[in-house]
């Protein structure tokens, strides 16, 4: 496709009252992206140059949002929700300036591909002036009908209007439509409200575009990509669309998953060929796994990047801020968090390891924790290279292992250990003989006491019972 420019609007302003929530429907999110910023990247994957999103008043978090996403998008404000039509002309400043193409989606499809967006661009740069991008479906009761003769699109038919003939249709509208640049901002000012709602529909363009003599065509999309959201039921079946959507590109890029319906992706999920994902894991956001690395069972990753070779769980959890180098083991119940593990680096078991670095080559043993937060602020370990910290140590920030050093199991550290040093911290053990069997007889006899007490008293409410 040659570089136009192009103008998209997307139109944000719905509440979503159905979605029975304070947030805005498209502020929602499909794979840990709020709904309309999958419409915003895919118009930028697409290579839309200018984006416009409708919001709604008093929807300053919705565009703080999509301002986030996407900084160079300009956001317009729908004062009254009088239609689609009248939605788009709420960017009339971005529509007087020009542009090759002009697109209008809705903020709550979130799953049409830039490929799709590509196809309306590429009808319109074909010669069209008007496209439509309609869906094939078994279940067509409810769309508008996309009714084509001789490869043009002669008109949508709603359903409440449509003859039987028309019903039979299994071609339909799905909203998103592309406008010649030239003719677009016209053919939105001759649409007009005569209708039982006195509202501007964005369909009614075919119709005036046709009387115009001007060409408009349907362009065949998926019906999965254009599905619109309006409850949580429908929030939870794109969803899982989306997820196998995720799940099939793992599985064409390289990856295995050994039960991939187990497996949860985020929006920017990024795993390289030959990584292994095993059952039930959880990708939250901004997460990247290098090529040969293995996440084990029961794992949930946020804001880490695992390195080549490294495997991770079963049952870890790597918090934003988890850097692994290669050939390093996260294993089973440790969490990982603002810390970096330097290659061959190891935490095999019971572990909390945050605010920290850890040396090449070191090994944490079970049960050590950094001692990271003093109620009030957060403070860093530095664990060198080669170091050996035994099990169940505390190590309390901030504090500094050297290189090659070996901390005693059980120790408390607190402070900096140099280079090639042993340190402990525990206290001196007292050893008495004969004092294990003596205490075990004496709990023995307070239990049997105890147990006699009981059965005392329960004998003596049974006999208040009777009498």
């Amino acid at each position: 496709m040659t570089m136009r420019s192009c103008l998209s609007i997307v139109l944000a302003a719905g509440l979503g009252t159905r979605m029975k929530s304070d947030l805005p429907k498209v502020m929602h999110e499909i794979g840990g992206l709020p709904l309309v910023g999958h419409v915003v990247k895919a118009l930028e994957q697409a290579g839309s140059d200018r984006i416009s999103v409708v919001t709604g008043p008093a929807m300053s978090e919705l565009e703080a949002l999509v301002h986030d996403i996407a900084p160079g998008v300009s956001c317009h404000v729908q004062e009254e929700r009088l239609g689609t039509a009248h939605a788009a002309l709420a960017a009339r400043p971005a529509l007087e300036t020009a542009a090759e193409d002009v697109l209008v989606l809705f903020g709550d499809t979130p799953l049409v591909t830039a490929e799709t967006i590509g196809a309306v661009r590429k009808s319109l740069e074909e010669g069209a002036d008007v496209a439509v991008l309609g869906f094939e479906t078994r279940h067509p009761f409810g769309y508008g009908r996309l009714l084509t003769k001789n490869g043009r699109l002669v008109a949508i038919r709603e359903e409440k209007d449509a003859t039987d003939e028309e019903r039979r249709i299994t071609l339909c509208n799905s909203g998103i439509m592309g406008f010649r640049g030239s003719q677009a901002l016209a053919l939105l000012e001759a649409i007009g409200n005569e209708n039982i709602k006195g509202e501007y529909y964005l369909t009614d363009a075919v119709e005036i575009a046709n009387a115009r003599g001007l060409t408009v065509v349907a362009v065949a999309g998926e019906e999965v990509e254009t599905q619109g959201i309006n409850t949580r039921a429908q929030l939870a079946s794109c969803e899982a669309d989306y997820q196998a959507r995720m799940r099939r590109a793992a599985l064409e890029n390289g990856c295995t998953l050994l039960a991939p319906d187990t497996v949860f992706f985020s929006h920017d999920t990024h795993l390289e060929p030959d990584v292994t994902v095993e059952q039930n894991v959880v990708f939250g956001p901004g997460v990247r796994v290098s090529k040969g690395a293995r996440i084990r069972a029961f794992s949930h990753l946020e804001g880490a990047v695992v390195g080549e070779g490294s495997v991770v769980g079963p049952y870890a959890r790597l918090r934003p801020g988890a850097v692994l180098g290669a050939e390093t083991r996260i294993g089973n119940f440790v969490e990982v968090k603002n810390a970096t593990f330097a290659p061959g680096a190891k935490a095999n078991h019971l572990s909390y390891i945050g605010d920290a670095s850890v040396g090449s080559k070191s090994n944490i043993g079970a049960g050590t924790i950094t001692c990271n937060y003093d109620g009030f602020l957060k403070h860093r370990t530095e664990i060198g290279a080669g170091s050996f910290v035994g099990s169940s140590s505390t190590l309390v920030a901030p504090v500094s292992l050297g290189d090659d050093v070996f901390i005693a199991a059980g120790s408390v550290i607190t402070e900096d250990v140099p280079h090639g040093a042993l340190a402990f911290g525990r206290a001196r053990q007292v050893v008495k003989d004969g004092k294990a069997v003596q205490l075990k007889t004496r709990l023995k006899s307070a239990k049997e006491a105890a147990r006699e007490a009981k059965g005392q008293s329960a004998g003596d409410a049974a006999r208040d019972a009777k009498s």
